[in-house]
């Protein structure tokens, strides 16, 4: 009878351990929270490959995709390698940085170069040389100012002045992008400006010579020119008054043999 006691007593207490190892448990579960990992939320954006440079029509073997975590990615970014197909790159891209639409133009058909033309600009040809062309150091994607000369017919004197200022080059012969920056004489440079400014450089190009000068890339600020100090006001001086006029003395001299008279005929 003993014997049937202690083992009821034992298996009692194991029971009893079961309970409450399993009630503390999950009373250990409902304080931490579930243990699983929680897959956490990503976004995908797509980013250069190689150095895309400015002009560069965009191809797959440009654009890889990233992931970053949910909430992360720029706006204005480009999602998939599709999005960015075929469009032209409008400033330089390094290989790693995340393509955004601000970057990129439409490339809609006909040449590469239409699609860097901003809206409302137009583009220019001057055909220039080795002096003109700034020695060889025109590239696309760089700014420059216009000068113009002209020679005064009736003097003979020549004037030089700033016609156009912070002109962006759009292309130099038929290139439109390129990676090297060893000087290379061209024929020719296209420049991107308004419709207003065209013609202003085609007339200054009939009237006389036109010549390129290179600004700073970070240059983005219009000079304020240095105007000559005016001239003094011309020093306005009063007329001399006029003498008087004196009146013809009325008298009369009468001479006789050696007699001298004189007489006033009013009198």
């Amino acid at each position: 009878m003993f014997k049937r006691r202690g083992l009821f007593l034992v298996v009692m207490s194991l029971v009893m351990g079961v309970m409450a190892a399993w009630a503390a448990n999950n009373w250990v579960q409902q304080r931490l929270g579930p243990t699983g990992e929680v897959e956490e939320e990503t976004d995908v954006v797509a980013i250069a490959a190689i150095d895309i440079p400015y002009g560069t029509k965009v191809a797959p073997r440009h654009v890889k995709i990233l992931t970053l975590p949910l909430g992360t990615a720029p706006p204005n970014a480009f999602r998939t390698p599709d999005d960015v197909h075929d469009m032209v790159a409008t400033m330089d891209v390094v290989r790693g940085e995340i393509l955004m639409t601000n970057r990129f133009a439409v490339h809609s058909g006909g040449s590469t170069l239409a699609a860097l033309v901003s809206e409302a600009m137009r583009a220019v040809t001057i055909r220039v040389d080795d002096v003109v062309g700034v020695a060889g150091f025109l590239l696309p994607g760089n700014r420059v100012d216009v000068l113009a000369s002209r020679v005064d017919v009736r003097s003979k004197r020549a004037t030089t002045e700033t016609i156009l200022r912070n002109l962006k080059v759009l292309a130099v012969d038929q290139t439109a992008a390129t990676t090297d920056n060893d000087p290379v004489i061209v024929r020719a440079v296209t420049l991107e400006m308004t419709p207003a400014q065209s013609e202003t450089l085609v007339k200054a190009k009939e009237e006389g010579t036109i010549q390129l000068t290179l600004r700073n890339p970070g240059d983005r600020m219009e000079l304020t020119e240095v105007l000559p100090p005016p001239a003094p006001a011309p020093v306005v001086r009063a007329a001399p008054r006029p003498a008087p006029v004196r009146e013809a003395d009325p008298r009369v001299t009468i001479i006789r043999g050696t007699r001298v008279d004189t007489t006033n005929p009013e009198s």
